[in-house]
């Protein structure tokens, strides 16, 4: 899927909604279970909820993988049943050695039919530079994330020494920054933003004035609102750009599990009506 196109989607349907269907055996309504494939009966019907409403999917590969050859079964007809308008991205979290970084890619590009895929950038360029060669799709880079152990090592102080020779004089500069805003500069040089995002949690907010003078074209992928806390008005304030809007906000928890009843899908497709409208109101033009 293009820029473009995903833009397009957007305006269309007011809204920069991703549901994530990070769907968990555990926790989907009893009564599926008798199905012979519980996972993509229920993704089906939040699909068919809430498709009007949103203009993006996320399937966190995990809550499948999990489940073995099966789950591999449910994913892959979830990603087919997904309407072929809307932004399909797997949160895999991928990167390793080039080699093994174009299989991936080839997986959920070729095979899997995804636009996007979510990538942890910290072997380098030759592990994300794999995603960026297939056109038409993305990589999803990790920039900033909500959870507890981002301040591991993403908000620790990167200080880099560079050398300058200004008129004659050799000087020192010093730049102290985050880890994480070194890892945006270098990583939005790799591809361009029309091939790639970047990860940054709902909770981190106050971040994205910076954030956006780093890389101020990219879209941004958004995770972290509802049941983890953060505000879908003050993401909406902070992170929006002003002409093609650069920003998917997703939403799974409070969505998908909106009721454990038989009438979940009718739930699911209120709550995602509700952020659709919010949405709404948000948007510049």
């Amino acid at each position: 899927m293009t820029r473009q196109q995903l833009v397009d989607q957007i305006f269309s349907k007011r809204s920069y909604l991703c549901v994530g269907l990070d769907t968990d055996i555990a926790k989907i309504p009893k009564h599926l279970l008798s199905n012979a494939d519980p996972l993509f009966v229920f993704n089906k019907q939040i699909i068919d909820a809430t498709k009007d409403f949103c203009v993006s999917y996320k399937i966190n590969t995990a809550f499948y993988e999990a489940l073995g050859a099966r789950g591999w079964e449910s994913l892959e007809k979830t990603v087919n049943y997904i309407p072929a308008e809307h932004f399909k991205i797997a949160d895999a979290k991928r990167g390793d050695i080039g080699n093994t970084s174009s299989q991936y890619a080839r997986a959920f590009f070729e095979t899997l039919k995804f636009d996007a895929v979510t990538v942890a950038p910290y072997m380098g360029e030759d592990s994300v530079k794999p995603f960026l060669e297939h056109e038409g799709k993305w990589a999803i880079v990790l920039g900033l994330t909500s959870n507890v152990g981002a301040e591991d090592f993403q908000l620790q102080r990167f200080i880099s020494k560079t050398d300058l020779l200004d008129e004659g004089i050799h000087i020192e500069k010093q730049d102290n920054k985050f880890l994480y805003q070194m890892v945006l500069e270098k990583v939005s040089k790799w591809g361009s933003p029309n091939n790639l995002m970047f990860v940054v949690g709902a909770t981190q907010a106050n971040e994205f004035a910076g954030i956006r003078k780093i890389a101020p074209q990219h879209f941004y992928l958004v995770p972290g609102v509802g049941a983890q806390g953060g505000s879908l008005k003050e993401i909406s304030e902070k992170a929006m750009m002003q002409n093609d809007v650069g920003l998917l906000v997703n939403v799974s928890r409070a969505i998908i599990y909106a009721s454990e009843k038989e009438n979940f899908a009718g739930q699911a497709r209120t709550v995602a009506a509700q952020y659709q409208h919010e949405m709404a109101c948000y948007l510049k033009t």
